[in-house]
């Protein structure tokens, strides 16, 4: 730490940052430039996989850094540990948060450098009475002797910033802070950023959203494919501009939603009941119908039963109790080929894991698991194969367009459109697409919601799982909200609106909404 001194209107610059994984094979930052001015916020923002995280990473001590150097309050600093970021007033306030449950707040605080009465005995009042102090002085509001464990998501990163703050922080990151957090407590955070900036304090934040870019920053550096590719003042910025300049061509926010008439009831589900692998019921008695050329949306904070509701009604997970039929065929605890065999086309959630293997090829995995079309007498047609693969590769605008190359070396965008063309291509009655485009770049994501609803046209039931709500409102005619394993409240699309969904998905009630 320390080094030579320079005269700077930033409080940080971080210079030609390049960061090599294996050896030179992986080039996460490829001479990333940044500058953060005193007193700003600050937003980073790009593709899943361009490398932001990575660059905060190797800012906050996590990396080291394969060259460049990092200059902090005009200083050229080595940053080797997060211990030493701390030191200096650098911390950050991941996305998944770094706190021990069992332990009240006033203990998370000062786990690690516990202060002491008389040199011997730990000072629990000392430390109550500090986290008191600097949770009034941000606006936090934090009771310092509530357990970490019974705290709502949205208070457990107050407890993270609070936690930063104590230490002394003075440029704070946030990594995808509104990630896990309802629209009220989105709100809520924007007020305590900006009661960070009133205090003198600089921020950082990482998001995809580029709404909340808009809304909070006053500046916004863009990196695509480990490059840094320019820096926006936020005030001359729209979505448009940010877009183009992370997927380095033009992006079109259109949505084409068809007026459609609504069938009969294609799915349906009555009080089905599940247990995570835990042992732990998460889902609690859900019922729900889908009628042809509907879209269902199922919105909520994620982890509130979601993942294993999916994991039913694909075959995936047994259910306890409840019915779940498919034009009235039923499919609860039957198997995945059963229930796909009986109409089901599943964009999984984690394509990885359900859905894809990566060291296959983009045909090999535009086949899996349905093969029939395409075997005779045993053998397979290997023309037909090639055929429909080129297809499924010129419709959905699959890069690079060659059939055999490694489906694990795609972008995230081409991977998901893969996946979508497979289950959607083939003969479906119910679709269900859960998180349908995250990890997927903006130009993607128009192509598959627009892919989504055009399925909705032909009279298909459609179940859409999303933590992102821009996204069930869009595609959704009605939307239900998922909290601790129960639908509370199911909306029609024209009566949503954030504030009502988000008053939901934090467990509160609406005292008309119909269940």
């Amino acid at each position: 730490m320390g080094g030579s001194e320079i005269m700077s209107d930033y409080i940080l610059e971080m210079r030609n940052i390049r960061k090599e994984f294996f050896g030179g094979k992986i080039v996460a930052n490829d001479d990333i430039n940044l500058k953060i001015r005193q007193g700003e916020i600050h937003a980073i923002v790009g593709e899943n996989g361009a490398g932001k995280s990575t660059l905060m990473k190797i800012l906050n001590g996590l990396y080291d850094l394969t060259s460049g150097e990092i200059f902090y309050k005009g200083k050229k600093v080595d940053i080797a540990t997060p211990t030493i970021a701390a030191h200096l007033g650098i911390g950050m306030v991941y996305q998944h948060f770094m706190l021990v449950e069992t332990l009240t707040v006033a203990e998370n605080m000062v786990l690690g450098f516990e202060p002491k009465k008389a040199g011997i005995f730990f000072d629990l009042d000392r430390a109550r009475k500090k986290v008191k102090e600097v949770s009034e002085r941000y606006g936090l509001n934090i009771d310092p002797d509530a357990k970490v464990g019974d705290l709502s998501v949205g208070i457990q990163q107050r407890v993270e910033i609070l936690k930063i703050l104590f230490k002394g922080a003075e440029l704070l990151v946030f990594d995808e802070p509104s990630a896990v957090l309802t629209p009220q407590e989105v709100i809520e955070l924007y007020g305590i950023m900006r009661n960070l900036i009133k205090e003198g304090k600089t921020i950082i934040f990482i998001t995809h959203k580029l709404q909340e870019v808009l809304d909070l920053s006053d500046n916004i550096t863009v990196i695509r494919r480990g490059k840094d590719v320019g820096e926006l003042k936020t005030s001359e910025a729209t979505k448009e501009t940010i877009a183009n300049m992370m997927v380095g061509r033009q992006v079109l926010f259109n949505i084409k939603k068809e007026e459609v008439k609504i069938g009969d009831t294609l799915v349906k589900v009555e009080n089905l009941r599940a247990k995570n692998d835990l042992g732990i019921e998460k889902v609690k008695g859900i019922s729900f119908e889908i009628r042809e050329g509907e879209v269902f949306g199922i919105a909520g904070v994620e982890g509130n039963g979601q993942t294993e509701l999916i994991e039913v009604l694909a075959g995936l997970r047994k259910a306890l109790s409840g019915s779940y039929t498919i034009d009235g065929v039923s499919a609860v605890n039957k198997s995945p080929k059963f229930i796909r065999h009986n109409g089901l086309a599943h964009i999984p959630e984690d394509r990885h894991k359900r859905a894809t293997i990566d060291e296959f090829t983009v045909k090999e995995n535009l086949i899996l698991g349905v093969l029939d079309p395409y075997v005779n007498c045993g053998i397979l047609n290997q023309s037909k194969i090639d055929s429909k693969v080129n297809e499924y590769i010129k419709t959905f605008d699959i890069r690079p367009t060659d059939p055999n190359v490694i489906y694990g070396g795609l972008s995230g965008g081409n991977q998901q459109k893969v996946v979508v063309a497979r289950e959607l291509e083939k003969e479906n009655k119910f679709i269900i697409a859960a998180q349908p485009t995250r990890g997927v770049d903006i130009g993607a994501i128009e192509m598959i919601h627009n892919t989504i609803l055009h399925e909705r046209t032909k009279g298909k039931a459609i179940l859409v799982v999303s933590a992102e709500l821009s996204e069930i409102m869009a595609l959704s005619d009605r939307i239900g909200v998922m909290y601790s394993g129960e639908i509370i409240g199911v909306l029609n699309r024209e009566d949503a609106t954030i504030e009502k969904l988000g008053i939901l998905m934090a467990g509160g009630k609406i005292q008309w909404i119909k269940k």
